[in-house]
């Protein structure tokens, strides 16, 4: 199933959109309608496997581009939907796979969503893709552990000695490397977390992991740890008698 979320400030346009995909588009699950645009991203931030949004343009507050602006290396498709087609040119901008005019068009709908299909096609294949180049870097040289991680449309090779620490917000994950680099990626720390699966990672608390090599000092008193970076991360209750058995 394709699964989408349609945003639209005019609930009767929701309403008129959802009918539309229901009677012809039977491949499409909704997950959510919002006609609030600051509640649909918050929504987008914090939700995995969105294959497609119905975004409206014209909304208080708002609008859909200012939407997009907050949702930078966003992993799913959109489609506009607007009543001025001035509006096209910027969605195709805005890297809007396609853009519907309002009323909706049952027929340009039907063709949206086919395009919708080969993007979701496309990024499967570009995923199996990154999956052989790591299998491969593997295999070439066993002895030397690597981590592939996909950023800035590209993906870095990473020795898990290079990771201190990493801190996850919602949908996204900054990695701190030893040489003072970020890495920002559009992953949440769970997915992140089942890459780094050696033992010297360990997820002290909800935002944070560690790599167990790095850390300096841990205070019992305030439940933290030191890193070899000055760091300071909170070490979660719960997490504390797990977290001590490791060394």
């Amino acid at each position: 199933m394709i699964k989408v979320v349609l945003i639209d400030d005019e609930p009767k346009a929701l309403q008129s959109l959802k009918w539309e995909i229901e009677n012809f588009c039977p491949e499409a699950e909704i997950l959510a309608m919002f006609d609030d645009p600051k509640l649909a991203l918050s929504y987008l931030k914090n939700t995995e496997n969105i294959h497609c949004i119905f975004l409206d343009i014209e909304m208080p507050g708002m609008d859909g581009f200012q939407l997009l602006d907050q949702v930078p290396d966003r992993n799913f498709a959109v489609i506009i939907t607007t009543a001025y087609d001035q509006y096209g040119i910027n969605a195709i901008k805005e890297r809007a796979l396609d853009y519907l005019l309002k009323p909706i068009d049952s027929d340009d709908l039907v063709k949206s969503m086919e395009k919708v299909k080969e993007y979701l096609k496309t990024t499967s294949l570009k995923d199996h893709f990154e999956e052989t180049l790591m299998k491969m870097i593997v295999e070439s040289n066993p002895s030397t552990k690597r981590i592939g991680i996909n950023c800035d449309g590209k993906i870095v090779f990473l020795s898990p000695n290079e990771i201190i620490y990493c801190e996850g917000d919602g949908n996204y994950t900054s990695i701190f490397l030893e040489d003072g680099q970020k890495l920002f990626i559009t992953q949440t720390l769970k997915k992140l977390e089942e890459k780094l699966d050696g033992p010297e990672f360990f997820r002290v608390h909800n935002s944070y992991i560690i790599n167990l090599t790095k850390v300096r000092e841990y205070f019992k008193t305030d439940s933290y740890v030191v890193l070899s970076n000055d760091k300071q991360i909170p070490v979660a209750r719960q997490k504390k008698s797990i977290f001590l058995n490791q060394f």
